[in-house]
């Protein structure tokens, strides 16, 4: 078992990068075959100081340096998988027994601040406005048939909150249904199995080889996608406890409080994944976030293992130095 540290990763564009303590590291399949790698420090800011320490104040600093370090290594993995140019192998490989050819690149340029603020903004503005504000739209719909139904104010208000929810949640799942369809988003969740079978089988301790690894599930509990299926379900609730305000102030209290939301959620990921046989939690949290990860996950094959396994061993060899 890895008791040091949990570590974690993220599928990138064929390939797949792993985060540890103090380093991370992003291998990347080119179109030649090889295995293009690199390593760098993360930043102990965001991992080690007192804020990381800090219930709630440190999801948003954790979220925060995750969409970076994630945008800023899918634009590395891009930039591999497009370069047509033949490289020079580091390592020849064998003629009886293929391996994998890894070469070192210089770590990627670090995205400029505006750059990063810019499109981390993007892409909250659009999972706010299609999960949060278009839910909200939709109940307007619903809402005068409630108030029909129902007598009781406060009954009314539950009940728009519950609809709610579940709008958001059946768009949420369309959502990753319907994307997992394109054939270049369904590699990238076969790397998603990949990163989760190597860091499975490396947390049982077993041989970090493909036939080692193929054993292991390709869902696993500490997965982003339980985050946001949790986030769904926690924003119900939180939700619902300020009523049925007027249409503006209701959109207003989405947006503010999706940090809360989101703090929210990731205490109870954390608290989830400390506590995994507990009965109650495995029926709220981790068998839900399981069954999910069939929409984000798909069987990796053997070239997709070697590169996870490449990544891990070089991010672990990094923080072991």
């Amino acid at each position: 078992m890895s008791d040091q540290y949990s570590y974690g990763g993220q599928a990138v564009i064929e390939g797949v990068m792993m985060r540890g303590k103090r380093f991370v590291a992003c291998a990347v399949r080119d179109p030649q075959g090889n295995i293009i790698t690199t390593t760098e420090p993360i930043s102990p800011t965001i991992y080690n100081s007192r804020i990381s320490k800090i219930p709630f104040l440190r999801a948003m600093t954790m979220l925060w340096d995750t969409l970076v370090l994630g945008t800023k290594m899918l634009m590395y993995s891009a930039n591999i998988a497009v370069d047509e140019e033949p490289k020079k192998p580091a390592i020849a490989p064998s003629d009886a027994v293929p391996q994998p050819v890894v070469e070192k690149k210089e770590p990627p340029a670090a995205i400029p601040t505006a750059v990063a603020f810019g499109t981390v903004a993007v892409s909250l503005a659009f999972g706010i406005g299609l999960f949060f504000v278009l839910p909200l739209a939709l109940v307007s719909f619903v809402d005068p048939w409630l108030k029909n139904s129902l007598a009781n104010a406060d009954a009314v208000s539950l009940a728009s909150n519950i609809v709610e929810g579940l709008i958001r949640l059946i768009i949420f799942l369309l959502y990753i249904y319907l994307i997992g369809l394109l054939p270049d988003i369904r590699r990238v969740f076969q790397y998603h199995g990949a990163e989760h079978k190597t860091i499975a089988a490396d947390e049982a301790g077993a041989p970090l080889t493909p036939e080692s690894i193929r054993r292991y599930s390709k869902a696993h509990p500490r997965c982003g996608t339980g985050f946001l299926l949790v986030v769904v379900v926690v924003s119900i609730f939180v939700f619902a406890l300020f009523g049925q305000p007027p249409m503006l102030v209701r959109i207003l209290s989405r947006v503010v409080l999706v940090p809360v939301v989101a703090a929210l959620s990731y205490e109870l990921i954390k608290f989830s994944a400390a506590h995994q046989k507990n009965p109650l939690l495995q029926y709220l949290v981790i068998r839900p976030s399981l069954a999910l990860q069939a929409f984000t996950t798909r069987e990796p094959d053997d070239k997709m293992i070697e590169v996870a396994v490449v990544a891990l061993q070089k991010m672990k060899a990094a923080e072991a130095a």
